[in-house]
């Protein structure tokens, strides 16, 4: 019974929470290329949520296919002239394809056409992140703390930067501070970068610079994580919280600005891999986001649409690296043939699409080995 009650609450608990978020995400994902595809003319043989065995579907007027299959993690639009899910020409069906069939095939259109399909995808993504943020922000509003540091801990580049007791935090660089949590997000995000802040002493403006040291913290759900940390305390005092109220543009534009902060942090650290600065081990793979989805659906369905946001953005973000299979790499290969008039030959678009694949793999393997072992070493 006990190894019952353990299956059913992981199934309920974890991977009911974290399909869920994914097949929303991927599901607008897909629609973004599927919208624009139908009104660039191309015809669409299917629609699917998930890979494999087809499960339950239904075919609609125009002879698309939608339908929903038994692996669950991700989805794919099929264009008419597609061999595959990743949309590679298919020689033998284009061979055979009569005039007709011929100009609704995805290869026939534009480059620029073809461009702004595969571009859909990500883009919704985005725009479904600023719905939600939009959203979030008009019914519910956002919860501001007053920014003022009430303790500076000894040696922290808080205390090295000049920081003292009842400073109000104004400005950082170039983003203003209108909560606490404004500065968290960015000084946690800023690990060993130097950061200009303007603090309120006592009515006088004084300009500081830090650097944010590099530490290991655990979350309120127990993961680490390595972030940037100021070493200023907040402690709380009576009249410090206040919600501000969204109107519905002021809130949209909340919702763009909230989504801009997450592709500039994601983008930041994929920078850092490169350069060096950043480390692999705060990369997750499916088994990392579904504990997160379960963590996070634990304390209610808004957390969920919330991670629901951030996930879309991440996704959109990911699809826009130049590696061949990714949206990135079909429309690297795009912007070269509006360049030359003419695409790359058959060939090379064959071997960049096996690199594709193959980087792709490897990625996705040594996430679900991060996620194992980070799990094998809290079990050790």
């Amino acid at each position: 019974m006990d190894l019952l009650d353990f299956l059913f609450n992981s199934l309920l608990g974890t991977i009911v929470p974290f399909l869920f978020v994914l097949t929303v995400v991927v599901f607008f994902h897909e629609l973004g290329h599927f919208w624009v595809a139908r009104r660039c003319g191309v015809k669409i043989d299917a629609f699917s949520v998930g890979f494999g065995r087809e499960l339950f579907g239904r075919n609609d007027k125009y002879g698309t296919r939608w339908k929903v299959c038994w692996i669950p993690l991700g989805g794919y639009v099929k264009f008419s002239g597609d061999e595959n899910a990743a949309s590679m020409p298919s020689r033998e069906e284009i061979a055979s394809m009569d005039e007709e069939t011929r100009r609704t095939a995805f290869f026939a259109k534009s480059v620029w056409q073809r461009m702004a399909i595969v571009a859909a995808g990500p883009i919704a993504n985005f725009i479904l992140a600023i719905v939600i943020f939009a959203g979030l922000f008009f019914f519910l509003g956002k919860m501001e703390t007053v920014p003022r540091v009430d303790a500076v801990r000894p040696d922290s580049a808080a205390q090295v930067a000049g920081f003292e007791p009842g400073d109000i935090i104004l400005r950082i660089n170039d983003s203003e501070i209108e909560s606490f949590a404004d500065l968290q997000r960015i000084v946690t995000a800023s690990a060993n970068q130097e950061l200009r802040i303007d603090v309120d002493r006592e009515g006088v403006l004084v300009h500081l610079k830090a650097t944010p040291k590099r530490q290991e913290l655990t979350d309120p759900f127990g993961n680490t994580q390595k972030v940037g940390v100021l070493g200023i305390e907040h402690r709380g005092r009576s009249g410090d919280v206040k919600v501000r109220s969204y109107g519905a543009l002021e809130a949209l534009g909340a919702g763009a600005q909230e989504t801009w902060f997450i592709i500039a942090r994601t983008g930041g650290y994929i920078a850092g891999l490169f350069h060096g600065t950043e480390d692999t081990s705060q990369l997750g793979g499916p088994i990392k986001i579904a504990e997160v989805s379960g963590q996070v659906a634990a304390h209610g369905i808004i957390p969920l649409v919330n991670l629901i946001a951030v996930l879309s953005v991440s996704i959109g973000l990911l699809n826009l690296l130049p590696v061949p299979v990714l949206d990135g790499g079909h429309l690297l290969f795009y912007v070269i043939e509006a360049v030359r008039g003419k695409p790359l030959n058959e060939r090379v678009q064959d071997i960049g699409f096996r690199i594709g694949i193959s980087l792709v793999l490897l990625l996705m393997i040594f996430t679900t080995w991060n996620d194992l072992r980070t799990k094998i070493i809290e079990w050790l």
